[in-house]
This record gives structure tokens, C-alpha cells and sequence, in this order.
């Protein structure tokens, strides 16, 4: 096997277990709560303080990746992702693994944060996209087979083991990962710019908690209006540190290239609208009285796509470049969601498979393409950064979408309660459904405006030129 490509599978090794990791929990998400007698809000922050370490610390991770060597930074991941996960599996109270799991992020991120930097300075040029595409592939690989196999884990072995089982991959990935990822050659000696990691991690913060929890706290509540107020103070402080520091942790002359920002930007709307849908589809299918093993087979069908559609996006915008195949991606994900709209309580399997099919169609030919026009139109010595703010423009639309997806369903289901004609059951499927539809149909608009941002990018030049190794 080529060296770049054992590069590639170590990285992958690293990439495939967050996203795993974060399905399998999911899945088990009643049985902790089970097990600890807790009610599903306190359990909720099993999911919520991952995502929240995760999401905030994005941004500090690619900044010291730049410093301290992408190499040094992913291995650090991996061991802290793995003993956190050990912490996780031998916790005795809830309390213990909420803590647990946010080491557990603080790990994955560090992962996250620098793995398409790594990509990017191993592969050359011409080989960028089709690289990035099986990074997206492992993603999506991760995001199908976690319901499943979280699945059989609690029902064979109890819920420790779905935290165990990331033992023996996480060290046999550490040292596999320690003797093929080159250590970069010569480090430039940069300061840390410790008011902008700390700025940025609580507006973040704060910010994500808004959005997550305002519907329960109250969006207009004394608690919601203060963590509104932290952030935009938070902001404001990071965007005057990050103006005033000779050596700043974000370098926000970067958005200045249209090509990073259009292309950050279509991916924040991209994965609103793709997490939103996610999130409200089961609730459609279980209400249309389909079980819950046949809701995660149908849902397999979009990362299912992704996972054969992204490598090969990825390749072909290596050749032909990222603009039409993001912008093409970004439209067809807009009619998907469109079609979405039109189904009924009625409509088949089939009804429902094939349109989270050309959905998985537009996000593997949308993501590949964008996040290598991304990488490739930073400066070298900003890949880490780069990364992160990648990765936290997928995370922040992920939170967001999920938002939106559980707030304007439950306005415009309440709102369709009160004004339609019926009574009983008829009045509450027509309610359900009509609520789905205005939601489907938002999402559908995202993606156009996902759509309109990808196409002004511009035009990538290739030049075929590789960068130094990492």
C-alpha cells in the first residue's frame, strides 16, 4: 500500500469512531436513563456536554494544530478519546459520565479538528478531492452502521460496552496512527493567543446552548436572555482580540477569500437543512406506524448514498473542479427536501427511500467538492485553522438544524391544532403532517440559499502543486 494511503487509514481510523460513537449513544439513550433513574432531560446532557466540548474548542484545535504539528495533536486525540470512553464505560452515576463524555469530545475533537488538514498536506493536488471524499465516506460510514451495531451491543452486552468497544480501537488506531503520520519538518514558532481561545470558547458555548436547550429553558426566559447577552458580549470580545493581536488564534484576513467564505458558509446552511431533516424523518416514519429497526433500515439510505457517492465527487472535482458539483449537489438536496414535503402517512417505504436517496445523492456530491475548495484555499501554514472552522461550521448547523427542526414544527403543529376543521385523530395526523411539510419545505429554501452561496465561490485553479508534508 502507497504511504499517503496508509496515512489516509489511520486518519480515517480516528474520524469514523466520533461520529460512531455519538449514533451508538444516541441509541441507548432510554436505556441510561433506565438504568440511572433519571428523566430524559438530565440524561440529554450525556449528548449535550459532547456536543458542547466538541463544537467550542473546534476553533482552539486548529489554531494549535498550525503550532504544535497536526501529528502530535491527533495522537493526543486518540489517547484522551480512548480513556475518556474507558471513564464513560466504568461510570457509576450519571453525574460521572456526563463528565466522563465531555472528555470524551475534548478527545474526538482533537481528531476532528486537524484530520482534513492532515489529508490536505498528504496527498497532492490532484488527488485532494477523491482523499477528502473517503474522509466523508468514513463519516457517513460511521452514521450508518451506529444505530445498528449500538443496537446489538446493549441488547448483547449491556450498555458499558458500547464505551468499552472503543478500547481496542483506540489503541490499536494510536500506535498504528504513531508510526505512519510523518511528524511535520519545521515548526513555525508562533505565540498562542490564549483571550481568543477563551472568547471564542464561550460564545460558542453559550451560543450552542441557546439554540439546544431554549425551547426547554424558555427562548425568551431571564436564563435564555442571559446566555444571549454572554454571547454577544463573547463575540464582540473575540472579534476586538482577534483584530488586536499581532499573532491571532483565528486569522479572519481568511474570510476575505471568497472561495473559504462562500464555501464555510454553504456548509453551515448545507448541514441546517441536512440535520433538521434527520432529525424530523423518524418522527414522520413512527408516526406512519413503522417499528423502530424498520425506521433505522429506511434511514440508512441517505448516509448509505453518501458513503458511495463521496469518493467519487471528490475525484471528479480533482478534475473538473468544486463550483458545479457543490452548487449541482447543494439544488438536488433542495428538491430532495422539496419531495419530502409532498409525502403522506400513507406513503410506502419505497415513498420514503428513494427521496432520502437523491438527498444522500446531493449531500455526497455537495460535501466532498466543498470542503476540499475549502482546504485548498487556505495558506499552508493555516490548514489547522482552516480545518476547524470547517468543522465547526458542521457542528454549529448540526445544532441549529435539530433547533429548528423541534422549534417550528412544534409552532406550526400548535398553530394547525387551532385552525383546521377536525377533531380526534384526523386533527392531530393533519396537524403533524401539515407542520412536517412547512419545515420540509424551509429546509428546502436553505438548501437554495446553500445552493446561491456555493455558486459564487468562484473557480479553483488547479495547479497541481503538492503541499509539504505534515
Amino acid at each position: 500500500m502507497d504511504n499517503k494511503y496508509r496515512i489516509l487509514a489511520a486518519v480515517l481510523l480516528g474520524t469514523i469512531m466520533g461520529p460512531l460513537d455519538g449514533s451508538v449513544v444516541n441509541v441507548a439513550m432510554p436505556t441510561l436513563s433506565e438504568v440511572f433513574k433519571v428523566g430524559m432531560t438530565t440524561v440529554s446532557w450525556v449528548s449535550m456536554s459532547y456536543l458542547l466540548v466538541l463544537s467550542s474548542l473546534l476553533l482552539t484545535y486548529g489554531r494549535l494544530g498550525d503550532m504544535l504539528g497536526y501529528k502530535k495533536l491527533f495522537l493526543w486525540g486518540m489517547l484522551i478519546f480512548t480513556a475518556a470512553s474507558a471513564l464513560c464505560g466504568l461510570s457509576p452515576a450519571i453525574g460521572v459520565l456526563i463528565i466522563a463524555r465531555a472528555f470524551q469530545a475534548a478527545g474526538a475533537g482533537l481528531m476532528m479538528a486537524v484530520a482534513p488538514a492532515i489529508i490536505t498536506k498528504t496527498f497532492p493536488q490532484e488527488e485532494r478531492g477523491k482523499a477528502l471524499g473517503y474522509n466523508a465516506m468514513a463519516v457517513a460510514v460511521g452514521l450508518a452502521i451506529g444505530p445498528s451495531f449500538g443496537g446489538f451491543l446493549l441488547k448483547s452486552f449491556g450498555w458499558r460496552s458500547i464505551f468499552f468497544i472503543n478500547l481496542p480501537i483506540g489503541i490499536g488506531g494510536y500506535f498504528w496512527a504513531r508510526n505512519v503520520i510523518p511528524q511535520r519538518g519545521v515548526l513555525k514558532k508562533e505565540k498562542f493567543d490564549p483571550l481568543g481561545a477563551l472568547f471564542g470558547f464561550i460564545f460558542l458555548a453559550s451560543l450552542l446552548l441557546y439554540i439546544s436547550k431554549g425551547q426547554e429553558i424558555g427562548w425568551t426566559s431571564g436564563l435564555g436572555y442571559s446566555l444571549l447577552i454572554i454571547f454577544i458580549l463573547a463575540f464582540t470580545a473575540f472579534i476586538l482580540q482577534e483584530k488586536r493581536a499581532r499573532e491571532p488564534m483565528l486569522d479572519l484576513s481568511l474570510f476575505s477569500n471568497r472561495m473559504f467564505s462562500a464555501g464555510n458558509l454553504s456548509c453551515l446552511l448545507n448541514f441546517i437543512a441536512q440535520y433538521t431533516m434527520i432529525f424530523l424523518t423518524p418522527f414522520f416514519l413512527t408516526r406512519a406506524g413503522y417499528s423502530a429497526n424498520r425506521i433505522g433500515l429506511i434511514m440508512t439510505a441517505f448516509p448509505i448514498t453518501m458513503l458511495l457517492v463521496a469518493p467519487i465527487s471528490g475525484t471528479l472535482s480533482d478534475k473538473i473542479g468544486p463550483l458545479f458539483l457543490s452548487t449541482g449537489g447543494a439544488l438536488i438536496c433542495s428538491v430532495a427536501l422539496y419531495l419530502m414535503s409532498t409525502l403522506s402517512l400513507s406513503s410506502t417505504s419505497f415513498d420514503v427511500v428513494w427521496r432520502l436517496v437523491l438527498f444522500g445523492l446531493g449531500n455526497g456530491l455537495f460535501q466532498t467538492p466543498n470542503n476540499s475548495s475549502v482546504m485548498g484555499s487556505a495558506p499552508r501554514e493555516r490548514q489547522g485553522i482552516a480545518s476547524g472552522v470547517l468543522a465547526t461550521m458542521r457542528n454549529v448547523g448540526m445544532v441549529l438544524g435539530v433547533a429548528l427542526g423541534s422549534g417550528l414544527f412544534a409552532l406550526r403543529h400548535s398553530y394547525y391544532l387551532k385552525i383546521l376543521p377536525l377533531t380526534g385523530k384526523h386533527l392531530q395526523d393533519a396537524a403533524f403532517m401539515n407542520g412536517l411539510r412547512d419545515v420540509f419545505l424551509l429546509t428546502a429554501v436553505i438548501d437554495i440559499l446553500c445552493m446561491l452561496a456555493s455558486s459564487v465561490r468562484g473557480k479553483q485553479s488547479i495547479n497541481h502543486e503538492r503541499l509539504p508534508e505534515n
